[in-house]
């Protein structure tokens, strides 16, 4: 399928999670040519609804929405889950782009910063399109031009990660962790892998 200015349906999969909500904002924001936008999650969130432009839409439930009429799915509910569900939703009709790690190294799937490699979408075979994570998609955009001009050889990158990139729970301990130390108080994680505050 091809994608042109004309309104495409849209779906959000993750649509209630920390990155989800990023992705209805900027959809917003950039006035992206939507006709019918569907928000999808786990059985969890399912049935509450979710502010799009002048209307609200009820959160469907992942395990047993109707996919067919979607033509681009944006995924950000983890590795599981799309891997589980992407394919659904490519074999249904769907364009998926994929915000895990799930289809990154999969080499039929292409792995694209529309910046830098937008042409790489030529070679989507299964209907899935993967984006590498935040850190090296910022990185290439800036990368690619000094590539282009000299070849680089080495890289040496340190890089901080905020606790956001693992959702909504993982700020929550954040917040939670942050005022038990400066009441002094103990806070063990139980969402994140290591103590982030401070």
């Amino acid at each position: 399928m091809t994608v042109s200015s004309a309104k495409v349906n849209v779906a959000v999969v993750g649509a209630t999670g920390q990155v989800g909500g990023v992705m209805r904002t900027l959809l917003a924001e950039r006035k992206f040519p939507v006709d019918t936008m569907r928000f999808l999650a786990s059985a969890r969130s399912a049935g509450t609804t979710l502010d799009w432009g002048n209307q609200d839409i009820v959160v469907e439930d992942l395990a047993t929405a109707d996919l067919t009429g979607i033509d681009i799915a944006l995924f950000s509910a983890g590795g599981s889950t799309s891997k589980e569900w992407a394919p659904a939703f490519a074999q249904a009709g769907a364009i998926v782009i994929d915000n895990s790690s799930a289809w990154r190294m999969d080499p039929e799937v292409p792995l694209v910063v529309s910046e830098v490699n937008p042409g790489a979408i030529e070679a989507m075979s299964k209907g899935i399109i993967a984006n590498p994570n935040c850190v090296a998609a910022i990185a290439t955009v800036a990368l690619a031009p000094l590539q282009r001009c000299w070849s680089i050889s080495r890289l040496n990158i340190v890089t901080y990660q905020s606790a956001s990139g693992a959702g909504a729970a993982a700020m929550e301990e954040l917040r939670d962790a942050t005022a038990a130390a400066l009441n002094g108080e103990s806070h063990a994680p139980t969402v994140l892998p290591h103590p982030y505050a401070f």
